[in-house]
Order: structure tokens, then sequence, then C-alpha cells
């Protein structure tokens, strides 16, 4: 079986895969990951016959591949190290463009209509484009809305932290509905917005597949037709370790 290993700012997504199907799905928080939490999450790491990295902590990925090595008596692969992502990359600076990203819109080119975009809410959201020949076009990026809170807070005299969760109606008639209904509502806009004005570009009729942590807050409340696949990311690891294992051989 192949364990794929998601490392983001936040948390450390895991799946367990036998052949195409992924049958174990876990959390790990990015700087809580040890040893002994994987295990807890992985009772017989003897099943496990390869492990796969994708990262964007670059600390966090050098620890994670001495606890996956000794846990599973098998050095990981990294992903844009030890296999690239087989999607050609149009970025003028292909080497500047997150692994995750490329992953997300790999996974998007084999399973999902092309052209199409992709919405990864979590720490930070991104937009990436895959064009009517599976190319990778580019994106944007913005803050999360977890990020827009913090902000606030630690940039102004009197606003305070609010915590993440689903505003109630429009207009906020307090300080804390006030910033919610602003970060949580705005960013919905945004993201309904900035996929109008990308269908004009490379086509109307192209999906938007939607994945991270947030991305169904961002669903609830967006105008746009957002198609959730939250293990989007692992999918595109395991893809991505398959067309390099079989090119290998």
């Amino acid at each position: 079986m192949l364990l794929a290993v998601d490392i983001g700012n936040s948390n450390v997504s895991c799946g367990i895969f036998r052949g195409k199907r992924l049958i174990k799905q876990f959390d790990i928080p990015t700087n809580a990951c040890s040893k002994e939490r994987f295990s807890q999450k992985i009772i017989k790491p003897s099943i496990i016959s390869e492990s796969v990295i994708c990262s964007v902590v670059p600390k966090k990925t050098e620890v994670l591949l001495s606890v996956l090595k000794s846990l599973t008596g098998k050095t990981p692969y990294v992903i844009g190290r030890d296999l690239p992502v087989p999607i050609k990359n149009l970025y003028r600076s292909p080497k500047q463009l997150g692994q995750d990203r490329l992953v997300n819109a790999y996974a998007a080119s084999v399973l999902y209509q092309k052209p199409s975009i992709i919405i990864d809410s979590g720490t930070a959201i991104t937009f990436d484009l895959v064009s009517s020949k599976g190319q990778y076009l580019g994106g944007l990026i913005f803050p999360g809305m977890g990020i827009s809170l913090k902000s606030l807070k630690e940039n102004t005299a009197l606003l305070p932290l609010v915590k993440l969760s689903n505003p109630i109606g429009l207009i906020g008639r307090n300080t804390r509905d006030s910033i919610l209904n602003g970060v949580v509502l705005g960013t919905a806009e945004l993201c309904s917005g900035l996929i109008q004005r990308i269908k004009q570009d490379i086509g109307r009729a192209c999906p938007v597949i939607g994945t991270g942590g947030d991305i169904l807050r961002i669903k609830k409340y967006s105008k746009a037709n957002i198609r959730i696949d939250k293990n989007l990311t692992l999918k595109g690891i395991s893809l991505t370790y398959k067309y390099g294992i079989k090119r290998s051989i």
C-alpha cells in the first residue's frame, strides 16, 4: 500500500491507498508531527510498501523523512526532488511554483474535464488553472480566512481576534459579526468574481474543483458551482507516484 503525505503549513494530511482506492485518510497538526503520532494512526506500518511526500514546509520535510523511514523501514520519495509532477508547467519561473499546486493541477487534469479551475482553501487560498491541453497555466494566491482574521487583530489597536465560523445574515450588528461577515462573505464573493473572470478567458464550461480545509465554507457562501474533492492533493500525489514508477520500469 502507498502512503501519500501532504505537508501543509497548518496540517499534514495523509492517505493510504490500495491501488487507486483511498482506504484511510487522517490529519496531524504540522507542528506536532512525530513517530508516536503516526504510530497511533498507522497501527500496522508493515502494510506500507512505499511513501511519498509533497511539502510546502522544507524544515518539516526532513523531519517526516526521518519519521517515516523509522516507521516503515523505507526512505520516502519526495515530489519535486525524486518524482517530477508530469504536467507541463507554464510558470515563467517554474521552480517558484509550490509542488502542492502542481500536484492539484495534475490530479484535476487526470480526473476531471479540461480546462479546469482548482481552488485550494487553507492557510492561503490558491487558484490554479489547467488548460484544455492539460497544461498548468498559472494562478492566484491570496490570504486564507484564518490569516485575514488574525491580521485584523494583530494590525489594529481595538479589533478582537474572531474565531472562524459561519456568519449569520449579511449585516453585522456588533464588531465580532462585522469582522466575521466581512472576511467570510467577502472571501466567498472574491472567489465568485474571480471564477467568472477566469471562465471568460479559459472557457465558461470548465469545472471548478475545490479542496482544502475551508473550501466547504467558501462553497456555502459563494454563488459559484464548486465541485468538492477534499482529497484532491492526496490523489495527485498517488497519481504522480504511479506515473513516475511506470516510467522507471
